[in-house]
């Protein structure tokens, strides 16, 4: 999905909802709220210029302007969007993106120079904060409209002229410390982190956007001089506006508080390029023992990259959305026969190899029968009647409200908006909603041929000592037994 959530929420939407619970949302694994057993039929055509109504523009130093115009209510929202995260770090570097966010908020030259607007930014009701994902690191705030100049005109001071005080920076090393180990201690994302590091087993740091406690144990203002350096410039950000305020009054004041924002002489992807994930080389398959009540088991492949094969993009998204409907055979198989809790999948859309999980929550007794439920699926998943065509036009349909039925809360499309633009670039995200509904069942086969049917993956269950024992479960169950079933699997 195109959405700025971190992979883990797939995971942990499932994991959080108590086994004896139902009815619970799930996001993203489940429909949204709208979505029903029986799907509405699909909604008329919106033209694509109607569909991404945002302008946008580049100044010459290479920062782009993006502004979706809301005048519905008089507050506003800029973001700043770096292409930085995870996907930018090597080992040594592992964590030190989402420690960077952890200090833009603090001291910069206007807090040295006592700058008046600083003396009532507390008082004006501004809302902050930032996010660090694998490929993104995003910073905002939210404000009434005439509080814009001073939101913009610290966003600018944060960014450009960062004094990373010594004090301030142990603090945070240590606040970020404290969020790792609570990541350590707990079970489910103790989970995250083992399908991470087996997916992408030759370089896990670059889809942890946590990072290592080490790492950032041993971190330096040095590093961080490092960091803005490399990603914090203006052909690698853009300033998105969005809400009551006009496009070309936004394009004037970015462009008179940033326009001299020195660019970067080598764009930092051509001087320090991304790594290429190889792909698997076989399946592998671990149970993975943790505190836990039931059993959750997990099933991740290598899914497409943005600006390789697009097409396949848009076909998983699809594949997906119909898997997770109700009336499905996908969920009808797993959980309306009472195997399996919840179930969901899901594709992570991103450029640098977007992940592809299944997740499905059980109790001990049933977590054979359901793995072995789960691999009967896959094997059908190229069946010409697996699904129908109603299926796969309420499916884009659906898709298709649920984008813009997700700008209705202007402030939180924002953050969307700048996740299309880090991993995807806009020209993908404009013409989104029109390839979704050119999708065919064609692409949607070639998608899973590609990267699912066959395709060495990794399978995990977590579950503690009792459960372990209850269910019997095997590695070699949690591949599918793959040597004996490999025709099944397959589909031949």
């Amino acid at each position: 999905m195109k959405r700025s959530l971190i992979l883990v929420l797939l995971v942990w939407s499932l994991l959080v909802t108590p086994a004896v619970s139902s009815g619970q949302k799930r996001t993203p694994p489940t429909a949204s709220p709208r979505s029903s057993a029986v799907a509405p039929a699909p909604a008329k055509s919106v033209p694509l210029a109607e569909a991404v109504p945002f302008v946008n523009k580049t100044l010459s130093n290479g920062l782009e302007i993006v502004v979706l115009e809301d005048h519905s209510v008089p507050l506003v929202t800029v973001e700043l969007a770096v292409r930085n995260g995870s996907f930018t770090e090597p080992p040594e570097l592992n964590g030190l993106s989402h420690l960077y966010e952890h200090m833009f908020f603090k001291a910069n030259r206007a807090t040295s120079n006592g700058e008046d607007y600083l003396k009532t930014i507390d008082q004006l009701g501004i809302m902050y904060n930032g996010q660090t994902q694998e490929e993104i690191v995003n910073y905002y705030f939210t404000t009434t409209t005439p509080n814009l100049a001073v939101a913009m005109h610290f966003m600018r001071d944060a960014v450009r002229y960062p004094l990373f005080d010594e004090r301030q920076f142990e603090q945070e090393r240590e606040v970020v410390i404290g969020e790792l180990d609570r990541h350590e201690s707990n079970p489910f994302g103790f989970l995250s982190s083992e399908m991470n590091n087996r997916l992408f087993y030759k370089y896990p740091s670059r889809k942890d956007p946590g990072g290592n406690k080490q790492t950032v144990a041993s971190a330096t203002t040095d590093k961080m001089r490092l960091i803005q350096g490399r990603y914090y410039v203006p052909n690698n950000s853009a300033i998105i506006v969005t809400g009551d305020i006009s496009a070309p009054d936004a394009f004037s004041m970015v462009e008179a508080l940033f326009g001299d924002w020195p660019r970067r002489a080598i764009d930092p992807f051509k001087e320090f390029p991304l790594v290429e994930h190889p792909p698997l080389p076989k399946s592998e398959g671990a149970i993975i023992k943790q505190p836990v009540q039931n059993v959750i088991i997990e099933l991740g492949w290598q899914g497409p990259s943005i600006g390789k094969d697009d097409a396949a993009t848009y076909a998983a998204d699809v594949f997906s959305f119909i898997l997770r409907q109700p009336n499905s055979r996908f969920q009808r198989a797993l959980v309306d026969t009472g195997l399996a809790t919840n179930v969901g999948f899901g594709y992570y859309t991103q450029r640098n190899v977007g992940p592809i999980n299944l997740v499905a929550q059980t109790t001990p007794d049933k977590a054979k029968a359901v793995t072995r439920a789960i691999y009967n699926e896959i094997a059908h998943f190229n069946d010409p009647d697996y699904f129908t065509d109603e299926q796969l036009e309420s499916a884009k349909a659906l898709l298709e409200a649920d984008d813009l039925y997700s700008r209705e809360k202007v402030d939180d499309y924002t953050h969307t908006i700048g996740f299309w633009w880090a991993s995807t670039g806009l020209d993908y995200y404009r013409g989104y909603l029109g390839r979704l509904r050119a999708t065919s069942r064609p692409d949607i086969s070639r998608y899973l041929t590609g990267y699912i049917l066959g395709k060495p993956h990794v399978g995990l269950a977590l579950m503690n000592d009792d459960s372990a024992k209850t269910s019997g479960l095997t590695a070699d169950d949690l591949i599918g037994n793959e040597k004996q079933n490999a025709n099944s699997i397959t589909g031949n």
